[in-house]
């Protein structure tokens, strides 16, 4: 594609970074085939090609963002099937990332639109706040279909309510700062942080609590650092650097702290979406002197959780007859490109694994995507729903907290992380979210 930026503004790393970008694309249109709203939409501009088109004319010419922009901006989910398609390599995700903060800076939003955005990035990166905020969910419940008519917002209200769960788990002991030490015997232990998170630690914090168990049984001590917060990815791909990047800094800073301390071996991730973002500090902090190194160091240790436990060998105590739907999550697949990692952890654990049809496509979760476009949310999920119980799985697994809440809400097959199944297969407890009636098909292995 052929660009047309002055020296002034490609001396902005951003603008030279998003020129290179642009020039990458030759308009091929292969990421249409697999881009979510363009299957559902069937607009140009509601595809890959079609936003770089607009973000191009944009920037190259200077301009604020305009309410066509913004719309179809809004309407990206970020999923980055785009970039698996892409036989140019084309980096859509720092595109975009660009295009977002560019609309945060010159464009005013509705006076609904900003402050449901703001409540947004007030309260889901802080699981004190997100806490609160899912009670008074609750107590809001039976009032949905009143809110729901309210004029603009009631929509993404109703969303809202719709999302949050009938009952809050109680608190885990671990979610919280701590070492958590090996117990299994191991010739080499290892030393990992594992994100906490902020969503996640509120809605499931099942998750951590059987990673921890896991990786500790097979030898490695768990840190949950001190002074870690939110990674910043919601916020960030909500176009807000200020914010994304102050809680990316708070949490590089409390992981360098342990890395410069005890040392550590990785930095664990149990949510993919926030994965994606930490394994992309180096380059969100390039041009950074005081964090650009720390970040590269960071982003080097970051891993998957199932990337870790690859390594690890595992080897199952029971015998399972489970068939296991397994959902990757766009960040997993599309943003890490991690593929068969964790159905092959899955398989050696002895279940069995079916892949989901249309598995590329995004069940429409996105960060806080199905609360911002809930009717194109809607469609996605009844879709990935559709195709996931066509499979009559016993369970559905995946790797991202956001996926499990939009697919949980659209079925009553019981969705776990992977790391819940490969903690149980190894010894751990069975996880909470099977039922009891699964049980009887696992037998201790002889």
């Amino acid at each position: 594609m052929q660009t047309n930026f002055s020296l002034a503004q490609l001396a902005d790393p951003a603008m030279a970074t998003s020129e290179k970008i642009l020039r990458t694309c030759v308009h091929c249109g292969f990421c249409t085939a697999t881009c979510p709203t363009y299957l559902l939409l069937g607009d140009e501009l509601d595809s890959p090609r079609g936003r770089i088109y607009l973000i191009k004319d944009m920037l190259e010419g200077g301009k604020a963002a305009s309410a066509e922009v913004v719309k179809h901006v809004d309407r990206c989910l970020s999923c980055l099937s785009c970039m698996t398609t892409c036989p140019s390599g084309v980096h859509y995700m720092h595109l975009v990332d660009h295009a977002r903060s560019h609309i945060e800076e010159t464009f005013s939003r509705r006076l609904d639109d900003r402050a449901l955005r703001a409540i947004l990035a007030f309260v889901l990166p802080h699981p004190g706040r997100f806490r609160l905020a899912l009670w008074a969910a609750k107590l809001g419940a039976p009032f949905k279909p009143l809110v729901a008519r309210l004029p603009r917002v009631g929509n993404r209200l109703a969303a809202m309510l719709d999302l949050a769960p009938a009952a809050l788990p109680g608190r885990e002991p671990t979610n919280r700062p701590a070492t958590f030490p090996a117990v299994g015997a191991r010739a080499e232990r290892k030393r990992v942080a594992l994100l906490r998170g902020c969503a996640q630690s509120v809605l499931r914090p099942d998750f951590n609590a059987a990673a921890i168990r896991l990786l500790n049984r097979h030898g490695v001590e768990v840190v949950h650092a001190d002074g870690e917060g939110c990674c910043g990815a919601l916020t960030h791909h909500m176009g807000r650097t200020g914010d994304s990047h102050a809680q990316a800094k708070r949490t590089i800073d409390a992981w360098i702290a342990e890395a410069d301390g005890a040392g550590l071996d990785a930095i664990l991730v149990t949510a993919s979406g926030c994965g994606t973002t930490i394994k992309d500090y180096g380059f969100m902090f390039r041009d950074d002197p005081a964090y650009a190194d720390k970040a590269a160091r960071v982003s080097a240790l970051a891993n998957d959780v199932t990337e870790f436990v690859a390594t690890l060998g595992i080897a199952p105590v029971i015998e399972s007859d489970l068939v296991v739907a397994y959902h990757s999550a766009c960040s997993m697949q599309h943003g890490q490109g991690i593929r068969t990692e964790p159905k092959a952890l899955l398989k050696q654990a002895g279940f069995t694994v079916k892949d989901v049809p249309e598995g590329h496509i995004c069940c429409g979760s996105a960060g806080t995507y199905n609360i911002l476009q809930p009717e194109l949310a809607g469609k996605l999920r009844a879709r990935k729903v559709a195709n996931i119980e066509r499979m009559r799985p016993d369970v559905i697994a995946t790797g991202n907290i956001g996926c499990a809440t939009q697919i949980g809400k659209g079925t009553a097959i019981p969705i776990v992380h992977t790391v819940e199944l490969l903690d149980w297969a190894t010894g751990g407890p069975r996880p909470a979210a099977i039922g009891r009636s699964a049980e009887p098909a696992l037998q201790a292995a002889e």
